[in-house]
């Protein structure tokens, strides 16, 4: 039988294996890369692009378009502001005196790894203001990372947008946004309803100049907004994602439980992918990814050893689903919360997502979270009356962020929740 050590040699790429990968690249004539170059030309080119999106994300000048737009969220942005200057917000020490007890003294946290609190979605900025408020009332967290699955054009129009990538920002938490260009906009002709439901099977997907789309929509939201971090959900995109990255711009984006990133092997596809177009200083704009709902442990084990050793451990978020919405994801009880408790020792940089409330509180609401609504427009909410029902499930979701808040600190292991809020 052949050895080991011979089998392996034959898996290793040659280096020459490159050549024709980057000869497509580097031709001239080659127009999915044409095309893409042409959108970068659109905005002005790379460092025009970064120019603008870092002056656009600038606290006091997103601030300062709400005060000229007359919203009101210039105001709430100011109560939120003053609140954390004031110390109202609980700090991390004093949070886990109060959740442990006595025992606090005699337990040692090791902060390297922590787990990033993480709430989802947070598709209004009134929603952040009453979880706040909601914060400073019971002593508990705020999280430490935001995701939104909104309209980006309604948000735009409405304030929405700026006013979250500014609230962000003062809290020290991180944010994604997800953009209209995307396969269920209607791009992909033949799927609609359960009737195509096989059609589905191979991902919704980004067809044809989708791609190319997308990137213009991200240049557009980045360059006026300073929206760096978008969700990514097809490999078509993640490769431009890679490649405007590869350019110069400095753009960020996780990608989707969608992707389906489920064993340690499509962790790798994912992560080696990553490392090929990173930029010669080892930077890659993939922060994250969701695991598929259906990992195990061991899976998450397998793939932070792949991710160490490809030195992404501090760059490359695992984002777990912890709960999730209650209705049409995944099937019900749905909680992974023991679970991340044994994982948390063994694996560095990793987030506990909260889609959905705990179990025992969904059960008992008449509108329950589900995973549809974040597809609603603001008129359809109010056509169907549900905007307080849909306030009541995020902060359902929130209550259950903080319960696993509690069950972390209970067991000696630490959290990051809003930086500038709890960690000071």
């Amino acid at each position: 039988m052949e050895s080991r050590e011979a089998m392996r040699e034959r898996l290793k790429i040659e280096a020459g294996m490159l050549d024709s990968i980057n000869a497509i690249l580097e031709d001239p004539e080659c127009e999915i890369v044409n095309d893409l170059l042409a959108v970068i030309e659109k905005y002005g080119g790379v460092e025009e692009i970064n120019r603008k999106a870092a002056e656009a994300g600038k606290v006091e000048n997103l601030i300062a378009r709400l005060e000229q737009n007359g919203s009101s969220y210039a105001k709430d942005l100011e109560w939120l502001t003053k609140a954390m200057d004031d110390g109202e917000f609980i700090s991390e020490t004093d949070y886990r005196m109060n959740v442990m007890g006595d025992a606090f003294g005699s337990t040692s946290f090791n902060d390297d790894f922590a787990v990033t609190l993480e709430i989802s979605a947070a598709q209004y900025f009134p929603w952040v203001i009453a979880q706040a408020k909601q914060v400073i009332d019971t002593g508990g967290l705020m999280p430490g990372r935001f995701i939104k699955v909104r309209n980006m054009a309604e948000q735009e129009g409405d304030n929405d947008l700026i006013a979250m990538n500014a609230a962000v920002q003062i809290m020290g938490s991180s944010l994604c946004d997800t953009l209209d260009t995307k396969g269920t906009d209607g791009s992909n002709v033949h799927l609609g309803g359960p009737e195509t439901i096989t059609g589905y099977f191979g991902g919704v997907g980004q067809p044809n100049d989708n791609p190319i789309k997308w990137i213009d929509e991200y240049l557009h939201f980045y360059t006026n907004y300073g929206t760096r971090q978008v969700l990514n959900l097809n490999p078509g995109t993640v490769v431009l994602g890679y490649l405007i990255h590869k350019l110069g711009i400095d753009n960020e984006f996780k990608i989707s439980v969608f992707m389906g990133n489920d064993n340690p092997y499509s962790v790798f596809w994912t992560l080696m992918t990553a490392k090929l177009f990173s930029r010669p200083d080892g930077t890659t704009p993939l922060i994250g990814f969701n695991f598929s709902n259906s990992v195990n442990n061991r899976t998450i084990e397998l793939s932070a050893a792949v991710r160490k050793d490809l030195d992404f451990e501090k760059v490359v978020r695992f984002e777990h689903h912890i709960l999730e919405t209650y209705k049409s994801i995944v099937r019900q009880p749905y909680d992974r919360r023991d679970e991340l408790i044994e994982v948390t020792p063994k694996v560095k940089n990793i987030s506990a997502k909260h889609e959905g409330g705990d179990v025992d509180v969904e059960s008992t609401r008449e509108h329950p979270s589900d995973i549809l609504d974040y597809f609603l427009t603001k008129e359809q909410i109010a056509e169907m009356g549900v905007g307080d029902a849909m306030l009541t499930n995020y902060l359902d979701k929130h209550n259950g962020l903080n319960r696993t808040a509690e069950a972390l600190t209970k067991n000696g292991l630490s959290f990051i929740a809003a930086k500038n809020l709890h960690h000071k």
